[in-house]
Parts: C-alpha cells; sequence; structure tokens
C-alpha cells in the first residue's frame, strides 16, 4: 500500500471504539490512537478530572486540538470520543482525512458495556439509560452524517467486527 490511509471510529461510549480500534490496527499493521487517552497524556489527568475542572467545554476545546493534529497523522486507526461529532470542525476534518466508520449500538447494549465505567462522567447520574437515550437523540445523526460506513456492534466480538471493517474498506 503506497499511501497509508487514516481509519476514524465514531459511535457513541460503549460501541467498542477503542477495544476494536485496537484489532483493526494490529490486524493492519497501523498505529492505534484513542483520542480521549491522547488528551490524558497531554494533561496528565484523566477525561472525569478534566470535565470536573474545566467542564464540558473545557474538554470539547482539548478534543478539537486532539483530534486536529491526530488526523493529520497518516497509518492511524483513531477512537474518537463519543461527543466529538458535536463539533462542526471535528466532522469535516475527520471526513475529509480518512475513512469513517461508525460503530452503532442499542442504548441497552450501551448500558450493559457502561455500567462499572466509573471513567465516563456523562453517566455519573442517577439516570443513565436517560441521559444515554438523550445523547443518541442528539448524535446518532451526526455520526451519519460523517460515516462512509456503518457496523452494527451489538451481538458480534471485537474481532468479529474488526474483520468485518476490513472486508468493507477493502484492504
Amino acid at each position: 500500500m503506497a499511501e497509508k490511509r487514516n481509519i476514524f471510529l465514531v459511535g457513541p461510549m460503549g460501541a467498542g471504539k477503542s477495544t476494536i480500534g485496537r484489532h483493526l490496527a494490529q490486524m493492519l499493521h497501523l498505529e492505534f490512537v484513542d483520542s480521549d487517552t491522547e488528551i490524558e497524556k497531554r494533561t496528565g489527568a484523566d477525561v472525569a478530572w478534566v470535565f470536573d475542572v474545566e467542564g464540558e467545554e473545557g474538554f470539547r476545546k482539548r478534543e478539537e486540538e486532539a483530534i486536529d493534529e491526530l488526523s493529520q497523522r497518516q497509518g492511524i486507526v483513531l477512537a474518537t470520543g463519543g461527543g466529538s461529532v458535536k463539533n462542526k470542525d471535528n466532522r469535516n476534518r475527520l471526513s475529509a482525512r480518512g475513512i469513517v466508520v461508525y460503530l452503532e449500538t442499542t442504548v441497552d447494549k450501551q448500558l450493559a458495556r457502561t455500567q462499572r465505567d466509573k471513567r465516563r462522567p456523562l453517566l455519573q447520574t442517577d439516570d443513565p439509560r436517560g441521559v444515554l437515550e438523550g445523547l443518541a437523540q442528539e448524535r446518532n445523526a451526526l455520526y451519519e452524517e460523517i460515516a462512509d460506513y456503518t457496523v452494527k456492534t451489538d451481538e458480534q466480538s471485537a474481532k468479529v467486527v474488526a474483520n468485518q471493517i476490513i472486508k468493507l474498506l477493502d484492504f
């Protein structure tokens, strides 16, 4: 492959972006990067702390900078944060700089996958289902808007989904 293309994974929290992304990168011999992990490296603090101290607006600004920089690399699989698509510049950059794969999942599956995860600041509430349903209503159309491909992740292992993506992309 003369030119290494980028693959950007978008979708809600709990869709499997990081887990599937790691498999995909390994199978394609590409570098795996997670935008949330990158923000944590840059700040020296976890995402929940950044949310607490800077609020969602401060976090989203850091996320925009990270995605701008990361999406300019070549030959990466990037797992984005679930809310990264709220920013039009992020959507434009992802669309222009790589292949966007929307990992689609149901709220039920999200709840099952995230119920014990204390590192998700938006879910530290008495009504995680209501939060996830609201986020889905706000964001699903944005994921669809920029997706080159949509893959359902609910009833399949991360490795199976990674293989499906490779077949779709014809890598």
